[in-house]
């Protein structure tokens, strides 16, 4: 079936090879989740002005060597999630335009003796790897300067030839799934001035011992790190902490879908002296079995002054020690949204001389049920104009709050209120009631845009 606009989509229809008499007028082709075990020489041979070829989740097992020759004008090749068992270089030599390739999910061991890339030259990212894929040779990036995006699923990659990925000289976002610590070593030691973004998957980081080969991270100049799905325990956190603090141009540092295996009881002290660059931290869905025994994170405290936004969501937070409230002096933005933050513990975590910089605040889905408390509590944020406390179970509402003076925006969407009363504050230019069952709302707000 193919539309005015010439792109064809024939995904999940049960074919078991590519449909005859395509013409040069197609430039999008959709046959993904079909049943094509083989790529024919004449099967796109007319269809010179493909821009898009989407053949992921089939049963491909082997493509005839020109069967891509006349595609020059090809942008993007999806043949992820197939059975192909090797990589020709001549399947890719004519796709000068090809900016975006994917080919993970399929059962190759390498990637050859030579570069399958080297003559993509306007190649902009490219995902490969599978389970089976374990050797990354010398030479096989060859022709490959620049990719905004490298993506290698590397889970049971144990053998890496020094040098491989050097010949790469900018790297904007490099993903790496995988579980060897010292492979990940030898990668990374080829990466240190190219990527601007590294973000690791799937790895375990368990004993003191074995983090001492991370230490050539330290030397990257990566501005982001991301750790996902990753392991970390009480014994590795400082490890990492400390080779982080010396990496010159970290800016960003992300943990998602991770899981602690500790309680904070982290064995020294982190010096605020070393890491000048770091301004960003988030945590999403971090795994704390035994979170309700944590610390209050004291030896943290002297890492914090320079924070400007921190996202810690969805991690089972019911308190902000007020001490680390405190140190969070530059910090500007602060999500703590899907926690489990109550009227009594906001107080806490909201103390005098807390968050003095504070703009934007986000305490939706947390367990707050006293408007008032909660105004009252963030009222001495004297820079706060944004906040968000919707999905929250306020109920009723009093006449008369006290908030942050200069609060701009306000959402207290789904947080069931009955009524709009005079405890919404005058100074708003933004108010977000959606998602109540309200019978009033008597109230003029003089500044709403």
């Amino acid at each position: 079936s193919c539309d005015a606009t010439q792109l064809c989509n024939c995904s999940s229809m049960g074919l078991e090879f590519i449909p005859p008499g395509l013409t040069a007028k197609i430039t999008v082709l959709n046959l993904a989740h079909n049943r094509i075990k083989h790529i024919q020489s004449q099967d796109l041979r007319q269809a010179v002005n493909l821009r898009a070829l989407l053949l992921q989740s089939n049963e491909i097992s082997s493509i005839d060597e020109d069967s891509f020759q006349s595609l020059e004008k090809l942008e993007l090749l999806d043949l992820s999630n197939n059975s192909l068992a090797h990589l020709s270089p001549v399947w890719f030599g004519h796709l000068f335009s090809l900016q975006h390739l994917h080919l993970q999910g399929n059962s190759y061991g390498d990637l050859g003796q030579s570069s399958p890339f080297s003559r993509l030259r306007n190649l902009s990212s490219l995902h490969l790897g599978n389970p089976q894929f374990s050797v990354i040779r010398q030479g096989n990036f060859e022709g490959i300067e620049f990719l905004h995006k490298l993506w290698i699923d590397g889970s049971n990659l144990s053998q890496y030839e020094q040098g491989s990925l050097k010949s790469i000289k900018e790297i904007n976002h490099m993903i790496i799934n995988i579980r060897s610590i010292n492979t990940f070593s030898e990668i990374v030691r080829d990466l240190v001035h190219s990527v601007a973004w590294l973000e690791v998957r799937r790895i375990a980081f368990s004993s003191a011992a074995e983090m001492q080969v991370l230490r050539v991270m330290s030397s990257s100049f990566a501005k982001k790190i991301s750790f996902r799905q990753t392991l970390l325990t009480d014994a590795t956190v400082p490890e990492i902490v400390s080779i982080l603090e010396d990496m010159p141009k970290l800016v960003e540092l992300e943990l998602v879908d991770c899981r602690l295996l500790g309680t904070g009881q982290w064995k020294m002290e982190f010096q605020a002296k070393k890491s000048q660059t770091l301004r960003v931290f988030t945590i999403k869905k971090l795994s704390i079995e035994e979170f309700y025994l944590f610390t209050d994170l004291q030896a943290v405290e002297g890492l914090l002054s320079l924070f400007r936004r921190v996202t810690v969501q969805n991690t089972k937070v019911f308190l902000v020690p007020c001490k680390i409230s405190q140190h969070l002096r530059s910090l500007i933005y602060l999500d703590l949204s899907a926690n489990l933050l109550g009227d009594l513990s906001l107080e806490h975590s909201a103390c005098q001389g807390a968050w003095p910089s504070l703009q934007t605040l986000n305490l939706s889905q947390n367990s707050l049920s006293d408007l008032e408390m909660t105004a009252k509590s963030l009222s001495h944020l004297g820079n706060l104009s944004v906040l968000d406390i919707s999905q929250n179970n306020f109920g009723e509402i009093p006449d008369e709050c006290k908030w942050p003076k200069h609060l701009k925006y306000l959402n207290l969407s789904s947080t069931q209120i009955p009524k709009v009363t005079h405890c919404i504050p005058q100074s708003l230019e933004v108010l977000d009631v959606s998602g109540n069952n309200l019978k009033e709302f008597g109230l003029q707000l003089s500044s709403l845009k």
